[in-house]
């Protein structure tokens, strides 16, 4: 058991690691273990070890107040301890991997109370936990049997060694394959390794001895992965059957979708250059010319992108690769969630990937150079797409059971793509980070924090603007006084000037200030909300006061020294004379 001299360092301690509760922290403030180990369901601590280890798995604290994490103490340990309840828990949760569940105990000296940690694993690949004969999630502050889209991701999760793109297709023959797409492979693969003292053999190589080196083949066998980058459109789709192989491009607002169809090798690039890629215009800030450049970067990043979907797409899922464009906008998805970590580690350039979702597939293309097996290929579409001023692509709308590739076209905020034209030397996860600002996607804390600290935020969250230092060095001082949320005081010096000159109803100060509000609180509701809370703040200040009825009836008054100084100067009073 481990622990701590005091109450408060355990509860700090707690506090620290536990910070909120959420889809991997749970706390309970359960004084007796005799009904809460395995007891109602839905309530009971198997039903959130099955929740936890159907996500991704996390922690239950037992013995801690809920929110504050005071440590009250488990006082009834019924028959339970550290060495049975594992054993116990395990009974009652059919499919919970023993490995990683493990129950710690932390006591504090002075008052004695004893907080039980339940460790618990994310649950095997494939295998949902149950708990009462049903699997469980979070859903809020509460549980719910698990939902058909996370049962569905759970099912659909990829086994270690399993790779769909290395089976052998028994039938397939050399000429189920096209031969331009061998060709450009040879051409690839030679050009790749042009160094080596045997690159003037490879045109002389056999196809067989060819694809063998490439890895589309073992043995002179074809493999999926061969008949996906050089099969014949036929013969593929015959071959590969009943799993989709076809990328559809789709623009809806115009009712117009296309499908394209192996050899991907050759024809991804047909369906990048399907893409409307005209030119547009960009105006650097302190600059005479505009920046003429194509609206989207065809080889680094749509191809790169659409490379990606075709290396990591989930075939066994039996879906096709879908690229939608719209105004400005190109999303390419395919399906099975992020493989290898997390988007934001590859933009940075700081991770590379451990294993790939189709590895045979993924290695052949990096011998024929459509995609970077090192990781830099997410990191150089960054890159590319802040050398041309543009918002960055990022990966929103992606779910465990698919992965969206969003890649824009034009400007979302002229301010931004001015701070990246000024500030070239900001490092790449403030740019990342600023980027999601102006697309109004959440930060983390620590982002937050991180860019506050470098002087190019202010706000608070989710209503989160440049700072002052950052539009003042990029001449944006007009633009940040405009988009900059007001502070409440505003609100409340305009009010009281409206009150000085009388009694007003709700109407009035409504057509007052919601006006006021439309830059940054967009909806009505939200704003009339607003107001509302500012009349109630004000009112317990002492500034103003309701003097007729609720609601409709309400007629809002200035108290004896509500208003600021600039205020009460300009407030009338009654047979007002000069003195002499």
């Amino acid at each position: 058991m481990d622990c701590f001299e005091t109450a408060a360092e355990l509860q700090g301690w707690l506090r620290a690691h536990f910070p909120k509760e959420n889809e991997r922290h749970e706390w309970k403030e359960w004084h007796s273990l005799k009904s809460n180990i395995s007891g109602r369901k839905g309530e009971d601590l198997v039903s959130y070890v099955s929740a936890l280890a159907n996500m991704e798995g996390g922690c239950v604290v037992i013995g801690a107040q809920d929110k504050t994490l005071v440590p009250t103490g488990i006082q009834d340990f019924a028959d339970y301890t550290l060495e049975n309840v594992v054993h116990r828990v395990l009974g009652k949760t059919p499919g919970l991997p023993s490995m990683g569940l493990n129950v710690q105990a932390l006591q504090a000296r002075d008052t004695e109370a004893v907080v039980w940690l339940v460790h618990v694993p994310r649950h095997a690949p494939r295998e949902p936990v149950l708990a009462h004969d049903k699997a469980w999630q979070r859903d809020g502050d509460s549980l719910v049997e698990l939902r058909d889209d996370r049962r569905r991701a759970i099912l659909a999760e990829h086994l270690a060694g399993e790779d769909w793109s290395a089976a052998v297709v028994p039938d397939a023959t050399l000429d189920d394959l096209d031969a331009t797409a061998i060709a450009k492979a040879r051409e690839k693969f030679a050009e790749k390794y042009q160094r080596e003292t045997w690159a003037a053999q490879v045109p002389q190589w056999s196809t067989e001895k060819l694809l063998d080196k490439i890895g589309l083949a073992i043995h002179g066998r074809i493999t999926r992965a061969c008949l996906l980058l050089l099969g014949r459109r036929e013969s593929a789709t015959a071959l590969l059957s009943p799993h989709p192989v076809e990328i559809t491009w789709k623009v809806a607002a115009e009712r117009v979708a296309e499908h394209f169809h192996p050899p991907f090798l050759l024809t991804t690039t047909d369906v990048a250059q399907r893409v409307r890629n005209p030119n547009i215009k960009l105006f650097p800030a302190n600059e005479l010319l505009a920046v003429t450049l194509p609206r989207y970067d065809t080889h680094t990043v749509l191809l790169e992108g659409l490379h990606n979907c075709l290396a990591h797409q989930d075939y066994a899922q039996g879906g096709r690769i879908v690229v939608e464009e719209s105004a400005g906008l190109v999303r390419m998805i395919n399906l099975g969630g992020f493989f290898d970590g997390q988007p934001d580690e590859y933009a940075s350039g700081t991770r590379t990937p451990e294993r790939y979702r189709n590895e045979r597939l993924a290695k052949a293309m990096a011998e024929v150079g459509m995609i970077d097996k090192v990781g830099f290929g997410i990191h150089d579409m960054v890159l590319a797409q802040r050398r041309r001023f543009l918002p960055l692509p990022d990966y929103e709308g992606s779910s465990p059971l698919r992965t969206v590739f969003n890649v824009y076209g034009q400007e979302i905020d002229e301010n931004y793509s001015h701070w990246l034209m000024e500030r070239t030397d900001l490092p790449i996860e403030h740019v990342l980070w600023l980027d999601r600002v102006q697309k109004k996607h959440k930060l983390d804390p620590a982002q937050v924090a991180e860019l506050r600290r470098a002087g190019l935020i202010e706000g608070r969250s989710p209503h989160l603007n440049i700072s002052a230092q950052l539009a003042v060095a990029t001449g944006q001082e007009v633009e940040y006084l405009n988009r900059r949320r007001p502070d409440s005081d505003d609100y409340k010096t305009a009010l009281c000037k409206l009150l000085a000159l009388g009694p007003q109803p709700r109407a009035k100060v409504d057509e007052l200030l919601l006006p006021k509000l439309q830059l940054w609180i967009p909806e009505l509701a939200h704003r009339k909300e607003y107001v509302r809370g500012l009349l109630k703040e004000m009112s317990k200040e002492g500034r103003i006061q309701n003097i007729g009825g609720p609601t409709k009836a309400a007629l809002w008054a200035l108290l004896p020294g509500g208003a600021p100084n600039d205020t009460k100067q300009h407030q009338t009073t009654p047979n007002n004379t000069q003195s002499k």
